[in-house]
């Protein structure tokens, strides 16, 4: 996304305050971030100008009691780019959704500082880590592998055997940005548990440690 394209975002929020607060922050961001606020609606995150945002800031807890991982990875295996706004701070929670496919996780303690450019990396299909995150990664003493969803797997295996994004996009039946945000997520994954893997042959490394693709497989092209 060139740097003065407009960003948009939709907010699944059931409080209204919460939502206006963030509306208020995208507004006086410098260039502005459009917001779409569905409210307590998922259903206008699949529909209308909501399905079209670049970014969703999903409230993770839209029933009370009743975190709703079920949809986050959904949003997730569809290659939305999500950023989880919670008023949870327990660093099990954090993690798990960073598990699922989310690019960040905020808790509600923190402000435009981080919301904004949270929003803006996400755009980009990047990762963003406050200091809510950075905490529960420092706390997080799973020493094993990164954890990947079928779907991140899958594009990776199809990137790694495919001259360009491009046309792992035809065969997967997704869009080149959707190829972008699952390669983003299974980076920032990787870079979790201290295995960064910047360049395409760094995380080719990585996959054939971890068993995701064989030399075999990778010598056939």
């Amino acid at each position: 996304m060139a740097a003065d394209e407009l960003i948009t975002a939709v907010i699944v929020d059931d409080h209204v305050a919460i939502a206006a607060g963030v509306r208020l922050w995208c507004s006086q961001a410098v260039p502005p971030i459009e917001l779409v606020d569905a409210g307590d609606r998922l259903a206008d995150v699949w529909t209308g100008p909501g399905a079209l945002a670049d970014v969703v800031i999903f409230d993770l807890e839209l029933a009370p009691r009743r975190p709703d991982f079920g949809e986050l990875r959904r949003l997730a295996d569809n290659g939305r780019r999500v950023i989880v706004y919670s008023q949870h701070t327990e660093d099990t929670t954090a993690i798990k959704c960073i598990d699922l496919g989310a690019l960040a996780y905020l808790t509600k303690r923190e402000g435009p500082e981080h919301l904004v450019p949270a929003i803006r990396a996400a755009s980009r299909g990047e990762p963003y880590t406050a200091p809510s995150l950075s905490g529960a990664l420092v706390a997080n003493d799973d020493p094993g592998r990164p954890r990947l969803s079928q779907r991140e797997i899958e594009v990776l295996r199809a990137w790694f055997v495919s001259s360009s994004k491009e046309l792992v996009a035809v065969k997967l039946n997704i869009t080149v940005k959707t190829v972008d945000t699952y390669i983003a997520r299974v980076r920032v994954k990787y870079a979790n548990v201290g295995r960064a893997a910047r360049t395409k042959s760094e995380l080719v490394g990585r996959a054939l440690d971890d068993g995701l693709i064989t030399l075999a497989e990778l010598n056939s092209l």
